[in-house]
Order: C-alpha cells, then structure tokens, then sequence
C-alpha cells in the first residue's frame, strides 16, 4: 500500500525562508526534495515523504512533511553526524523550523567552545570550585 504525502503548500513554503531570513538576515537557497523515512517502526518500511532542505553556515538542514500538519526535522553536518531537536515530529510547520535553527545555533556555539545558559553552580565548577557571586543588582 502506497501512502502519498501532500507536498509543501506555497505558504509553508514561504513560511520557511521567513524563518530562515529571520535567522541569517540573508535569502538562502531553499530546495525541494523527497526523504525516505521509516514512519511505522513495527514494519520498518520506508515511506517517501517531502521534505525542504537548505545549507548555511556548514549545516545542512532538513524539513520533512510526513502528512497534514505533521513535521520532522533534523540538521546534519556529515552524514554520520545527523542532530534532531529533541522532538520526533511537530503539528505546527513554524516551531519545527524555529525550534530546528536554536537547536543548530546552539550546537554551533558548543562547537566553537562558548558555553552558553550558564548557571551559579556552573561557573563555580569552572572557576576551580571557588564560588560564583554574580553581579550585585540595586
């Protein structure tokens, strides 16, 4: 039985690059494509599906539409180092996508050695255990 996955709408479509946009101040190439996913993990077949990819920043992205309001998403540097968000598919095409580009932003900045969303407990650690008093606030 063959499943056919509607393809992205124009507005979807557009909805992408704003977000894209919004996250480089630049136009970026947004492709159209089909993904092979594994959709029923108890017959492991693979279902083609959609999906719109665009490159930035030596990241390569993946939006995949596997039916009406049904997302998933993934971004992938080399084949076998592939990162999805945390979340295996979204109802809502605009917080797959933002949700995609500050899980990749902030593995970008692990990648560099900028620690980020640091707390008290860990600047103590990294400060060789002594405590950590922030700024005093008036």
């Amino acid at each position: 039985m063959t499943i056919t996955f509607p393809d992205f709408t124009e507005r979807e479509k557009k909805l992408v690059q704003q977000c894209i946009k919004e996250r480089y101040g630049k136009e970026v190439v947004l492709e159209s494509a089909e993904a092979e996913v594994m959709l029923d993990q108890l017959t492991e077949a693979l279902d083609t599906c959609p999906s719109l990819t665009w490159q930035e920043r030596d990241a390569n992205f993946v939006v995949i539409k596997t039916g009406d309001n049904r997302f998933r998403c993934q971004f992938y540097y080399i084949p076998t180092e592939q990162f999805g968000t945390g979340k295996d598919e979204y109802d809502n095409l605009g917080d797959c996508v933002i949700t995609l580009l500050q899980v990749q932003a902030d593995h970008e900045l692990t990648r560099q050695g900028i620690k980020s969303g640091m707390n008290a407990v860990d600047f103590s650690k990294a400060n060789d255990g002594e405590e950590y008093y922030g700024p005093l606030i008036i």
